[in-house]
């Protein structure tokens, strides 16, 4: 749900059985309502999104302490543990994004394959309990990173590699979905 590869990427010959490469352009989220989630991004500043990680992470640490936290509910659909470890890997790669349009005018991020990166990095195979301490200190610090912008900066902008253009306060929704949806995902 972060950034999606482009469809005309190979799909690795690693990828996790039952996974299906998500290739969609989450960037509408920021139009309309989430049917699935019902997140509405407009509804979102970005003083808001500190709190709200903060507020996600004992729901995380909650889905982790399950006793079938390592079990995927279809092969084709992530566990818990695997969609947390996502989205420890989504704050850390929010906040480095964040960090750069602060400190830089109109960076391009790198391309982000968040299949690629579940394979290489093994979220199936990592320790619920050592993920759920992860989580927590990411969660922290790019809540942090959002506390402290300030009005002046939230129209910077930031474009991904498939030319979508974000300022602070999208790049502040868009994340904040991540987040929220994926806590669906996990019925957290």
């Amino acid at each position: 749900m972060t950034e999606p590869t482009a469809s005309s990427e190979p799909v690795p010959a690693d990828r996790p059985a039952g996974i299906v490469p998500d290739t969609k352009d989450w960037t509408w989220v920021l139009a309309r309502p989430c049917p699935e989630c019902g997140f509405v991004a407009a509804d979102v500043a970005v003083a808001d999104v500190g709190p709200a990680v903060r507020e996600s992470l004992p729901r995380w640490r909650a889905a982790l302490e399950r006793p079938d936290a390592a079990t995927r509910p279809s092969p084709e659909v992530w566990s818990p543990l695997e969609y947390a470890a996502h989205v420890r890997d989504v704050f850390r790669i929010f906040d480095e994004r964040l960090a750069l349009m602060l400190t830089q005018d109109d960076p391009a991020f790198e391309n982000w394959d968040q299949d690629v990166t579940a394979v290489e990095s093994g979220y199936a195979h990592q320790v619920p309990s050592a993920v759920a301490d992860e989580i927590d200190v990411a969660g922290h610090v790019v809540a942090a990173a959002f506390d402290a912008v300030d009005a002046g900066q939230e129209g910077r902008t930031g474009r991904r590699s498939n030319g979508s253009v974000f300022t602070v306060l999208t790049l502040g929704q868009y994340f904040l979905h991540d987040v929220v949806h994926h806590l669906h995902d996990v019925r957290a």
